[in-house]
């Protein structure tokens, strides 16, 4: 008789497999989702919060976080949307307008040279804009975050409730509440060191004895001013975005161009095109901002983006035949 033999009958357990440790085996335990506490504690167990929810006493027995809504779009990055917004509607409005007008000229030619240097241009100029614009909302943040964090160390404890009061009683935060998240948040802007990655506006920080994303510093300029520190790697994004949404929106207006003679001609087939992209454009636009939330906003998103593009290339053309057509 074997010595595990022997334990199991002395003991009088039965004996259980223990379960796989590699977590790519079905039974393994990493792939188990985590236990769902009661929303009521037993009075011995603190249930953990992450882990808390009412799906024991619901009908179904579905978590909050498998509920559908009505609408379950998900948007991309809103910052994102903006650069392609403007890089795509300028690309698709301004060109489109200085090639209708050049086609008052008459040749094909003339049209696709001038509209290709706008076309680079432009490109090249709106990218250093939209960097140049993130790097003054950059700069403009950490401004006001070494005035608040310095408002903060020679504050006292009163007014710096008063402070956090004024953020969060509007939504219905009560004075005691507030004062506890004010020396929640006190305590750490005093601690010592410095807890964050080692980026250049970290850096900055850390020389001054600050946390970039805790304390009532970021409090107050986040909830009290809307203001987020902006990443450097957001400046580059915003050129790179806005450079390539104008030079692609840009090239779409040029295409009939390259292949037809006589500009008039090209330019009925590029109105029709550019017009047909247009409409698409501000169809997904409604889209992906969340602004549609019927099909009327659809067709509104796509008409109003057509209608901004067909006036300015309208008055460009026209702008030019008119001179043409003069003594000037």
């Amino acid at each position: 008789m074997t010595s595990t033999q022997v334990s199991t009958r002395t003991t009088g357990a039965t004996a259980v497999a223990l379960p796989p440790r590699d977590p790519a085996m079905p039974g393994s335990l990493a792939n188990r989702p985590p236990p769902v506490w009661s929303l009521e504690s037993n009075g011995t167990l603190t249930p953990p919060l992450t882990e808390k929810c009412d799906r024991h006493d619901r009908q179904d027995g579905v978590c909050c976080k498998e509920l559908k809504g009505e609408d379950d779009r998900i948007l991309i990055d809103p910052d994102v949307i903006r650069d392609i917004i403007i890089g795509l509607s300028d690309g698709l409005t301004v060109p489109f307008a200085l090639t209708a007008g050049l086609s008052g000229l008459g040749t094909s030619r003339i049209v696709v040279v001038g509209g290709l240097a706008e076309l680079i241009a432009g490109a090249i100029s709106m990218g250093i804009g939209g960097f140049l614009a993130s790097q003054a909302e950059r700069d403009h943040y950490r401004f006001l975050q070494r005035h608040t964090y310095s408002r903060v160390m020679r504050s006292c404890i009163g007014e710096m409730e008063r402070e956090v009061y004024a953020v969060l009683g509007p939504v219905g935060v009560d004075e005691a509440t507030s004062q506890a998240v004010t020396s929640c948040l006190r305590k750490i802007e005093d601690e010592p060191g410095f807890a964050s990655t080692s980026t250049h506006a970290d850096e900055e920080n850390a020389s001054r004895g600050m946390k970039s994303d805790s304390g009532l510093t970021p409090f107050l300029l986040k909830f009290g001013e809307g203001l987020e520190e902006v990443p450097t790697r957001r400046l580059y994004i915003s050129a790179f975005t806005i450079g390539m949404g104008y030079l692609l929106g840009g090239i779409i207006p040029l295409l009939p161009y390259f292949f037809i003679p006589r500009a008039l001609e090209a330019l009925q087939y590029s109105c029709i095109i550019t017009g047909i992209v247009l409409l698409i454009f501000g169809a997904v636009k409604a889209r992906v901002t969340g602004a549609a939330r019927n099909i009327w906003g659809y067709v509104w998103g796509a008409v109003s983006t057509m209608a901004v593009g067909g006036f300015a290339a309208a008055a460009a053309y026209g702008l030019v035949v008119a001179v043409e057509r003069s003594s000037i």
